[in-house]
């Protein structure tokens, strides 16, 4: 085994003048906290660990060695904040008892999602991870160590502080490619940002940065990431969840600020008031498909947003299909540029004087033939030779088709889809209510129509909104007899079980106590379906 004394903890170069590093500046007898791995800890006695670089929402982060390679590597322990630590001395990683039921469905997820990273080590747009361990108490993944600048650094150091879409799509393409493998693995990065887009000394931007989903919503028991003016509206705590809009949002973002040298505002200051203001001297500068891709991109709420990274891709590649759909219809019939270049070759452009009495009489020509056009069809139509029945010729009015969405399993609300125009250009919604035990009052939990689903336009669907629990008001049944006070119970709506109690001979047998006879009390107002307890 490689002998590590005299070598710097942090940049593994040889230390040259006493503890401080010559090369990174970094002091090896500065005291680790007990919480953490002390330097030069060894992992399957392979992995040297190395200073605390950084301590994230749901893991420790260490420079490291890797012996087998003899190569630098980063260390990523899963230690969640305020979830778990380490006792001084002990290598096994403590869990707070609150939260040990919990901890090993996180770290569950933690090995899950860097064994896929590591399954997926040719994507050229990731820092890549090359083994993933389990052991004292907790999971380790081993990544790269990639000299790198994060996207933000490199933006600030640039003079103007910000670059043009010729470099900036040199940059940010090739990620797409990288961003849509994950999604397809289920993958959700949820914190990409100008910090976790990382340039390396290839040339190429990288993505770093990867978190448990847990970690990356507001409502989670972990610490939250959140990246000021990157992270989506349905990060934070509402009934939208994270889809991989989530992470065209946040690279929409990434590609506002290269090309602004601003970041967009936060997503739930913009809910109020969604105005995204770029100066006439940088917006001039950015092509117009470029800003309408972005817009697409920053739709505050998912639903909204360019759905996938194939969609994104094109729009802002200015896809054939793209251009033609957003180009603008031009009106001008003065621009002698445009009219020259339409009419060239014809005589009459080239002297229009000189033709301008043929033109009187071709108009006049026209005008005669037009009106003989529209006799003849009336005189066709009032004999009845256009038999409806023979019409086979007539061309049919093609009918678009569209793709029923999945409008349960985004928790989405009556209102989000009011809002959403598209789908309610594509279908006919309407809505009912019920009352669910399972969904949230106001979420919509049924569709009459199966996601999936290819319709025609205009098809009726029908969605079901949550009333919520349905509640009653227990009814008062004491001193009633067992069979009386069941079958009223039952009608209201609950169901019902009794205990037997001594009589000492002041109630009648078989009847319920008129005191303290049921549980939950008579007058409560409790959920229908709930057991209702009697003392008979």
């Amino acid at each position: 085994m490689k002998d590590f004394d005299g070598i710097c903890m942090n940049c593994f170069e040889e230390l040259t003048q006493g503890s401080v590093c010559a090369h990174c500046g970094y002091d090896n007898d500065k005291a680790v906290d007990m919480m953490y791995l002390s330097p030069k800890t060894v992992i399957e006695g392979r992995y040297v660990v190395g200073a605390v670089i950084a301590h994230e929402s749901d893991a420790a982060v260490y420079a490291g060695y890797d012996l087998q390679l003899n190569t630098k590597i980063n260390i990523r322990e899963f230690l969640p904040k305020g979830i778990a630590n380490r006792l001084e001395g002990n290598l096994d990683v403590h869990i707070r008892e609150r939260y040990r039921a919990s901890y090993e469905s996180l770290k569950a997820s933690f090995v899950k999602l860097w064994s896929t990273i590591v399954k997926m080590h040719n994507l050229s747009a990731v820092v890549p991870a090359y083994d993933v361990l389990e052991l004292n108490k907790t999971a380790y993944a081993i990544c790269e160590n990639m000299e790198s600048i994060s996207l933000r650094d490199f933006l600030i150091k640039t003079p103007e502080g910000n670059i043009p879409w010729e470099r900036a799509r040199l940059m940010f393409m090739p990620v797409l490619t990288t961003i849509e493998a994950l999604h397809s693995n289920g993958i959700i990065h949820g914190a990409i940002s100008p910090d976790t887009l990382v340039l390396c000394r290839d040339g190429k931007i990288r993505l770093k940065g990867f978190s448990i989903s847990e970690a990356n919503v507001q409502s989670g028991e972990l610490q939250f990431n959140e990246n000021e003016g990157y992270t989506a509206l349905e990060q934070y705590e509402n009934n939208h969840k994270l889809c991989p809009a989530t992470d065209i949002y946040a690279f929409s973002a990434c590609i506002f600020r290269a090309l602004v040298g601003q970041n967009p505002p936060n997503a739930k200051e913009r809910e109020l008031n969604d105005r995204l203001m770029i100066p006439n001297s940088i917006a001039e500068k950015i092509p117009t498909y470029i800003i309408k891709a972005l817009g697409g991109g920053l739709q505050v709420y998912p639903e909204k947003r360019t759905q996938t990274i194939e969609q994104f891709r094109e729009l802002l590649n200015a896809s054939p299909s793209v251009v033609a759909a957003s180009a603008p219809v031009i009106t001008d019939e003065n621009d002698p540029v445009k009219e020259e270049e339409y009419y060239r070759g014809y005589p009459e452009y080239e002297n229009p004087k000189k033709n301008k009495n043929t033109s009187k009489i071709i108009i006049a020509v026209l005008v005669i033939l037009i009106i003989a056009a529209v006799i003849a069809g009336a005189y066709v139509v009032k004999s009845g030779s256009l038999n409806k029945d023979e019409d086979t010729t007539t061309q049919l009015q093609q009918v678009e088709s569209y793709t029923v969405p999945d409008f349960i399993s985004a928790g989405y609300t009556q209102s989000d889809v009011q809002n959403h125009g598209a789908w309610n250009q594509q279908f006919k919604i309407t809505y009912n209510s019920e009352f669910s035990v399972e969904a949230e009052e106001g979420i919509i939990f049924k569709q009459s129509i199966k996601a999936g689903e290819t319709v025609e336009q205009g098809t009726e669907i029908v969605l079901t909104v949550s009333k919520g629990v349905e509640t009653a008001k227990v009814p008062d049944v004491g001193g009633k007899t067992l069979e009386e006070a069941t079958q009223i119970l039952k009608k209201a709506g609950f169901t019902v079980s009794s205990v037997e109690v001594y009589n000492d001979g002041e109630f009648l047998p078989n009847t319920v106590k008129g005191i303290y006879g049921m549980a939950p009390k008579a007058g409560s107002i409790v959920a229908v379906g709930d057991e209702i307890i009697l003392k008979v």
